[in-house]
């Protein structure tokens, strides 16, 4: 099977594959060919952001924003419960730091720090 070719500067240049690339090729240029004429009648579908890639395609939906502030209602609530040793210790964790940097950060003992923030975790538990 010949499938053609043209490049940018014009030129054409016909290629001899066997019938399973060419079936393929042509395949994939007539599905370039459908979805860009969705777009251009602003048409959009799953095959488009297939066809885009991830980065073109829009993830946030009212369903998500939604979940999303629930969420972030929920930590705050729970967030409201801790003391501030709490708060702070647990907010250090999720920033990355481990026990023993908390530890020796506030001076203190790395059994106090790991009881205070197994503490913070029962009581965020009981929002989730």
């Amino acid at each position: 099977m010949k499938i053609n070719y043209t490049f940018a500067n014009g030129e054409n240049l016909e290629v001899e594959v066997n019938v399973e690339i060419g079936t393929f090729i042509l395949d994939s240029r007539r599905e370039e060919d459908n979805l860009g004429r969705k777009e251009r009648y602003h048409c959009y579908s799953l095959d488009a952001a297939e066809f885009e890639g991830e980065e073109m395609a829009d993830c946030e939906t009212p369903e998500t924003v939604l979940m999303g502030q629930l969420e972030n209602h929920q930590i705050e609530e729970s967030l409201g419960c801790l003391s501030e040793v709490q708060k702070r210790r647990i907010l250090m964790l999720a920033q990355g730091l481990s026990v023993r940097e908390i530890a020796r950060r506030e001076g203190k003992e790395i059994k106090t720090i790991r009881e205070s923030i197994d503490d913070a975790r029962k009581k965020f538990k009981k929002f989730f």
